[in-house]
């Protein structure tokens, strides 16, 4: 039996389509926004914070590292309304993204952190700066150059591993290409679309993190 690819329902689900490729770009943004923050701060309370600070922060990235992302998501989803917190899709989606991603992104940072050579530390002590100042205006830049692009590499893996939100019922794109392969029963072509819009996100998605990167550290050589 001969398949014969069909594509006309492109036209009938472009809205779905569109909106589920918004939605993963708004996933995205706000994870990684907010998720290189919190694992910025992360890193810096564990290689520079208070002791009493680094064994909770050591405790939340061994155990985000160490358990399936939709596993987490569920739990944020499922299990927070059983304490009376109810969070829609798509909050649920970005808090557990955040969540994600700060654990990741802080042992990446921690790493660019510990590579900063010492006379830094004592360049800064040297100008009176406390420790967060000198960890804010001397080291930090220079330790997200260093690892700049491991973190580009991993704020495309978690735009890639978005795709479990649909599991929640969150329209991204991956729920879209679902919703048309039940309407069409056009399995493979529904989800050679999403694959090909996924892997053009993941491309656009890196070339802006590197345009960002020449912009953050104009030093920076081009790779």
């Amino acid at each position: 039996m001969n398949y014969v690819f069909e594509f006309g329902w492109l036209a009938q689900y472009y809205l779905q389509i569109v909106k589920g490729v918004l939605i993963t770009l708004e996933l995205i943004a706000i994870g990684a926004g907010f998720g290189i923050s919190l694992g910025i701060f992360c890193a810096w309370a564990r290689a520079l914070g208070p002791s009493w600070l680094k064994p909770i922060v050591a405790t939340y990235v061994e155990l985000i590292r160490n358990t399936p992302f939709l596993i987490q998501l569920f739990f944020i989803f499922f299990g927070l309304p059983s304490i009376g917190l109810h969070l829609g899709e798509l909050t649920a989606a970005n808090i557990a993204m955040v969540i994600n991603l700060g654990a990741y992104t802080c042992e990446i940072i921690r790493a660019g952190i510990q590579a900063t050579p010492k006379g830094q530390f004592e360049a800064g002590a040297s100008l009176a700066m406390t420790p967060f100042e000198t960890f804010r205006h001397v080291v930090l830049l220079p330790s997200l150059q260093r690892i700049w692009p491991a973190l580009c590499s991993q704020v495309v893996i978690v735009m890639l591993g978005s795709s479990v939100v649909s599991q929640i019922a969150a329209e991204d794109l991956t729920f879209a290409a679902n919703f048309i392969q039940s309407r069409t029963f056009r399995a493979f072509e529904a989800y050679m679309v999403s694959t090909a819009i996924y892997l053009g996100l993941a491309i656009l998605l890196r070339q802006v993190l590197v345009v960002l990167g020449s912009f953050i550290f104009p030093r920076r050589l081009a790779r």
